[in-house]
């Protein structure tokens, strides 16, 4: 099969003779042509999308010694008119050859050789081998790559055997002994690559990193190249206007009225907490002035629907720390589950532990607790009230 996608990258648009449709072991649908511009997934880089006589070429695959071409439906004619999407072809020249420039840059400065590389979606990654990387390393490596790209250099590709890689300082060996294929810019970057590249580094446009972290023992750097690069900038300056908008804050004092408006939600989130709790409090009052006497202990009960267990949990609380000898069964009743909360003060002889795991295998649950203190919940295999009535028993 003639790769045409190698005699010249910038082809959008081909004939060709088909000469075998067939489904894989998947059942997908594919075709074998004569000759393709139809980059196949491989080396890091997606495979091209298109049209082959109108028909959607959805995924390219080398397998077998062939390009197979899988399509939407079947091509009924032996001719075949096809169409290379050239916004994507593009886009992943601009990311390949950018990731080489990059990975170039971070080799010259500082000797941190690529072991990783993903071209995805929206942004390019690349993997150091060094367990540390800082902003102005960072910095550096962008600063050189994009003087690479401003000075327009050739990207030139060249077949050679393995005995002819000596007249050539590689990054690294190819992964083939033969029809290893070098992509080069002069006095910069040797490296073994099959895919496809402009003709310049001028059309790479630009390079720019956006985020790097640690992986383990490597570092990970994400980027973009070419017209990512506008539209990254596109979406940042949105919402940068958006933000600048909400705040009523110029863009260079976004970072420091946000910091503002977070330390007032902290401190105004801090004041309805203890507002809340003080509420709680005088709902637990309320609620011992309704408690049932047992003996000299007194029994608070209540059902709540939809109420936050951390909710009960204070209440309960607030209800054992005020009245020493109280015993208190909160029931939650949240439609899907039920849950529950058994308190005590210091002076009833009960186990709350003890009634929690009673009341557990009544509801398919789960839970907790000590003494003093259980919580619990399960399946609404019972109502609330049948749950709370059950809790009651135990201690009158």
């Amino acid at each position: 099969m003639k790769k045409l996608y190698y005699e010249n990258p910038y082809i959008k648009s081909f004939h060709a003779v088909i000469e075998k449709q067939a489904e894989d072991e998947q059942g997908r649908l594919y075709a074998v042509l004569n000759q393709t511009a139809f980059y196949p997934t491989g080396g890091g880089q997606p495979h091209d999308i298109g049209t082959i006589n109108d028909i959607k070429v959805i995924d390219v695959e080398e397998m077998d010694g062939e390009i197979r071409h899988y399509i939407e439906h079947p091509i009924s004619q032996a001719e075949a008119v096809c169409s290379i999407d050239w916004e994507r072809r593009l886009d992943h020249m601009q990311q390949h050859t950018g990731q080489h420039i990059l990975s170039a840059a971070f080799a010259e400065n500082f000797g941190y050789m690529t072991v990783g590389f993903h071209l995805g979606k929206d942004i390019v990654t690349i993997d150091l081998d060094t367990k540390e990387l800082t902003e102005e390393q960072v910095h550096s490596a962008e600063a050189l790559s994009n003087s690479i790209i401003f000075e327009n250099r050739p990207v030139e590709t060249k077949w050679v055997d393995a005995a002819e890689l000596v007249q050539y300082p590689l990054r690294k060996q190819p992964a083939v002994q033969e029809n290893i294929r070098l992509v080069i810019i002069p006095d910069f970057d040797y490296n073994g690559c099959g895919g496809t590249h402009p003709v310049s580094t001028g059309q790479v446009s630009a390079v720019k990193i956006l985020d790097w972290e640690r992986q383990k023992k490597k570092t990970r750097v994400s980027f973009v190249c070419g017209n990512r690069v506008l539209q990254n900038l596109h979406q940042k300056n949105k919402t940068v206007k958006a933000l600048s908008q909400l705040l009523s804050a110029p863009e260079n004092e976004l970072a420091m009225v946000a910091n503002r408006v977070l330390e007032h939600g902290k401190a105004v989130k801090k004041e309805l907490e203890e507002a809340k709790l003080t509420l709680i409090k005088y709902e637990g009052i309320e609620l011992l002035k309704e408690a049932k006497m047992a003996g000299n202990q007194k029994v608070v009960g209540k059902v709540f629907h939809g109420r936050p267990i951390q909710d009960l949990q204070n209440l309960a609380r607030q209800i054992a720390a005020y009245s020493t000898e109280s015993i208190i069964f909160l029931i939650n009743d949240g439609g899907e589950k039920l849950q529950f909360v058994c308190a005590k003060g210091s002076e009833p002889d009960f186990s709350m532990k003890e009634i929690s795991a009673k009341l557990l295998p009544m509801i398919d649950g789960k839970g907790g607790g000590n003494e003093s203190f259980a919580q619990g919940g399960g399946e609404p295999i019972l109502t609330a009230e049948s749950l709370l009535d059950k809790a009651i028993g135990y201690v009158i």
